[in-house]
């Protein structure tokens, strides 16, 4: 029998030339020194044309904005303050737009003429539309008439915004699921909330984990644009010290990081998650 050329290598074995750099390429020392190689390549690039500026680097000041330690004792900086307001935010935001999303998901696949024609109504217009101009709309259009402060505002627009997102992923993440799970459920005389609520998306959930992953990395950096509308975030406090300082460099840099750092974390542990689900299937 003739072995197909991109097959693997039996047991024991080297692997051919073309799969073994597939393996390096895929490999996660490989991933992780390339992106430091981007990284440097950036940061030496922005160091060079801030020496050609004559721009005086103060990283030493940076510190002070993480922690300090006083009389009254230790305390925590200016970033490290915004950095939890921007997670509360992010996590109210996307805790609405799960909600939101869920519904719409559940009317588009309802069957019903009226409501997957509202669903994909309100799919099509809260996607075309830029999220910059969203927040205005919601800030100063439907803020003066429902008394909506700048907080409430920011959460309700990240929310609808990602909610259609959100949709999409609860509505392939339901349809990935056999025919045969829903025709179970209705043998054994389930509802068909009941079959949502115990048989669907239960089974769903290890086809919606990797892009609510993406979600909710997006749902963070997305909460920066509510600066633009003052709300105190992680963001809103970089651009208050700069103006204080003009550090413009250090500070923005470091906003960079910590943003960095934050979705990071978010994608080694929704990954485990899903590594753990997984198993316990």
């Amino acid at each position: 029998m003739t072995v197909a050329p991109d097959s693997y290598a039996p047991r024991g074995r080297p692997l051919p030339q073309p799969a073994r750099a597939t393996q390096v390429i895929n490999s996660v020392t490989f991933s992780v020194a390339l992106y430091a190689l981007i990284i440097g390549v950036i940061t030496y690039g922005a160091y060079t044309g801030a020496q050609a500026m004559g721009y005086n680097w103060q990283w030493y000041r940076v510190p002070q904005y993480f922690y300090s330690v006083t009389e009254d004792g230790f305390q925590w900086g200016e970033i490290v303050i915004g950095l939890m307001k921007t997670l509360q935010l992010s996590a109210t935001a996307f805790a609405f737009a799960l909600v939101l999303g869920l519904v719409v998901a559940l009317l588009r696949l309802s069957g019903l003429i009226i409501c997957t024609a509202v669903a994909i109504g309100f799919l099509e217009l809260i996607r075309n539309i830029p999220l910059l101009v969203l927040l205005y709309l919601f800030y100063y259009v439907l803020g003066p008439i429902f008394g909506f402060d700048r907080y409430t505002a920011s959460i309700l627009c990240l929310g609808v915004f990602h909610s259609v997102l959100i949709s999409e992923i609860f509505r392939a993440g339901i349809e990935a699921v056999a025919r045969g799970q829903w025709e179970a459920a209705t043998s054994i005389g389930m509802s068909r909330g009941q079959a949502y609520r115990y048989i669907i998306l239960p089974q769903s959930i290890r086809f919606m984990l990797p892009p609510m992953t993406g979600e909710v990395v997006h749902m963070v950096k997305s909460s920066a644009i509510v600066s633009v509308i003052a709300v105190a975030e992680l963001t809103t406090i970089g651009r208050n010290i700069i103006s204080d300082t003009y550090m413009s460099f250090e500070i923005w840099f470091t906003i960079a990081a910590v943003y960095m750092v934050v979705t990071l974390i978010l994608s080694v542990g929704v990954s485990f998650m899903e590594k753990r689900y997984a198993v316990a299937q």
